[in-house]
């Protein structure tokens, strides 16, 4: 007959199994999370960890502005727990893909309560010649006071709710989803902006911890340790950008993504193309950037990760402009390249940028 010695062992062994064992089935059943493109998904997966299993329809280096959804996304969709989306119209396809999958978990816009750049704004910038000097002071863009704060938890309880996005009448048809790309009223690019990227987070964080109370104590920690990172990037990026001249801060790139970029440090971007990469350039935008990098002696002019080059490098050839690199735009870069992370991609542009306009 076994001692009593043993038998308390043999129970105290029981009871640290059926403690540990709610533990060790929630790490191996992490919440099923959509992200729309590979800059959410790379949040998501900073704030849930292993805790969540992340699924991102729009990879590395893919177009989001002509991305066409496939069966493989509908079956993630039927599956997540959480959709996190931009917003700002930025992912046209989206709701044809949410109605067709059936979707029914948390839909989560990341750009709710951030401060949007009006379309209007981008209208006719190409051939405004060289008026830069008010682009992008720290004061109006982003606006720390209501971008930046994060110990308010609770403030976006409305963000992660689907019951009013009723908008998917037009079932599964996803053929000509990416076709005739309208963004409307505000530029979605807001990624490009450390501070709004902390709403992005703080949104983010909220609709997990919503999906999973149980760990919402440790999306929480990640989301600070994040923000800080964040933050200090913030802080790094504009020290850098202040070494450049005044007059060496035209920034001409693929199509206009980087506005909240410029807003956030004091630069100017122009491009031949408009939000989209769907959109073409006219011979009058061509012409008038033309004038303008030979009139302002810019250096340099940059590819994008997800656009053509072709046209770039017509302009570079024409006014001997240099390329000055390649910038991500609305993708990171494989694991293997320069921006592999939300936090690489933006310390890549910003020391690319700098690199190739300074002295």
């Amino acid at each position: 007959m076994p001692s009593r010695r043993v038998l308390i062992k043999s129970a105290i062994a029981l009871l640290t199994l059926l403690t540990a064992s709610p533990i060790a089935v929630q790490a191996a059943n992490p919440a099923p999370v959509v992200a729309t493109f590979s800059i959410l998904g790379d949040m998501v997966e900073r704030i849930g960890g292993e805790h969540v299993a992340v699924t991102t329809l729009v990879g590395p280096d893919g177009d989001a502005h002509v991305y066409q959804p496939t069966t493989a996304d509908a079956r993630a969709m039927a599956e997540a727990q959480v959709l996190i989306e931009n917003g700002l119209e930025f992912e046209g396809w989206l709701d044809r893909l949410v109605n067709a999958s059936n979707f029914d978990g948390i839909r989560v816009v990341a750009t709710n309560g951030i401060k949007p750049i009006p379309f209007e704004e981008r209208e006719g910038h190409h051939d405004d010649e060289g008026h830069h000097d008010d682009e992008g002071h720290h004061d109006d863009e982003g606006h720390h006071d209501d971008e930046g704060h994060h110990d308010d938890e609770g403030h976006h309880d409305d963000e992660g709710h689907h019951d009013d996005e009723g908008h998917h009448d037009d079932e599964g048809h996803h053929d000509d989803e990416g076709h005739g790309h309208n963004h409307g009223t505000f530029d979605p690019h807001a990624w490009h902006s450390l501070r709004a990227a902390v709403t992005y987070v703080n949104n983010i964080t909220t609709s997990l911890a919503q999906n999973d109370p149980s760990n919402a104590s440790v999306f929480y920690l990640n989301r600070e340790a994040y923000v800080a990172e964040i933050e200090a990037l913030d802080e790094e990026i504009q020290r850098m950008v202040d070494t450049l001249p005044s007059d060496h801060r035209i920034v001409i790139t693929s199509h206009d993504a980087l506005q909240y970029f410029g807003q956030a440090y004091g630069l100017k971007f122009l491009a031949p193309q408009g939000l989209s990469t769907e959109s073409e350039a006219s011979a009058k935008q061509v012409a008038g950037l033309i004038k303008q990098i030979r009139k302002g002696g810019i250096k340099a002019v940059f590819v994008e990760n997800i656009a053509d080059s072709r046209l770039i490098e017509q302009i570079a050839n024409e006014t001997g402009a240099n390329i000055g690199g390649k910038l991500y735009s609305d993708a990171l870069s494989g694991t293997d390249g320069p921006a592999s992370t939300y936090l690489k991609m933006l310390r890549h542009n910003s020391t690319t940028i700098v690199s190739a306009l300074g002295d």
